[in-house]
């Protein structure tokens, strides 16, 4: 069996899970943002973030993820505040792939050499992980040819092939083929089972029932309701969820 241990450089790194989130708020130009009293993400699983535009979703994992300061607030990584050393253990799939000008096995090498495999074991992993997402006769195209669907599937395989302790994705099928969808759900669903934690932004309900192990609506850069998915689904407990699930338009 080939060795799909951590890159060196990842296990001489400590974990950043569990991650938590404390007394977190954001205001712009006089509107509430993000105001999330605590938010603990650790274990396994996948969790799904669900709500109406502008509730505050994708703000808040920039915020978890230490790409935005909060006005207030402030966010740990396993005890300790994001650091750049330790991002070789954490990974974020924008709505828009963003690839480098270089092939598609090319773009998946440089995120593993990146944190530290060599050489040879970043084209073997790359190789493999294209495989998986369809994009193995692909692999010496240049990235700036790729198609919407098979941009997002290089851009999801990259991440997933570093083995981060918990990838964020901010609406990765938005837009997407069915073909595409169904390929990037199966690749978060294994991820998922194999013991990544995901955290993942969907306007699908449909897709967020499928997927997750349990849903967070945000409502006015709150976190409304946590729950397990068959509950939220079944029983919403506030009536901004019960709305929202109903096709509802929320003020």
């Amino acid at each position: 069996m080939p060795d799909d241990r951590p890159s060196a450089v990842q296990q001489a790194t400590r974990p950043i899970l569990p991650l938590t989130g404390s007394g977190l708020f954001v205001r712009r130009k006089g509107r509430v943002l993000l105001d999330v009293e605590e938010i603990v993400v650790g274990g396994r699983g996948t969790s799904v973030l669900v709500g109406p535009n502008g509730a505050g979703k994708s703000l808040l994992l920039h915020v978890l993820a230490g790409l935005n300061q909060p006005d207030r607030g402030r966010v740990l990584w396993n005890g300790a505040p994001p650091a750049r050393d330790r991002y070789c253990r954490f990974a974020m799939v924008l709505q828009s792939a963003v690839l480098l000008r270089r092939s598609t096995l090319a773009n998946v090498e440089f995120a593993l050499r990146a944190v530290g495999h060599p050489a040879a074991e970043a084209t073997r992993r790359a190789q493999r992980v294209l495989d998986e997402a369809g994009l193995s006769k692909l692999s010496g195209a240049s990235a700036r040819v790729l198609s919407g669907g098979e941009r997002q599937r290089l851009a999801l395989a990259r991440a997933l092939a570093t083995q981060p302790d918990i990838l964020f994705l901010d609406e990765p099928t938005s837009s997407l083929d069915p073909a595409s969808v169904l390929v990037i759900e199966k690749m978060v669903q294994a991820a998922s089972a194999g013991g990544m934690r995901i955290v993942l932004i969907a306007h699908d309900l449909a897709q967020a029932r499928r997927i997750s192990d349990d849903i967070l609506f945000m409502h006015h850069g709150r976190i409304v309701e946590r729950a397990p998915t068959d509950q939220f689904f079944d029983s919403p407990q506030s009536s901004e969820a019960a709305d929202f699930i109903a096709g509802k338009l929320l003020i």
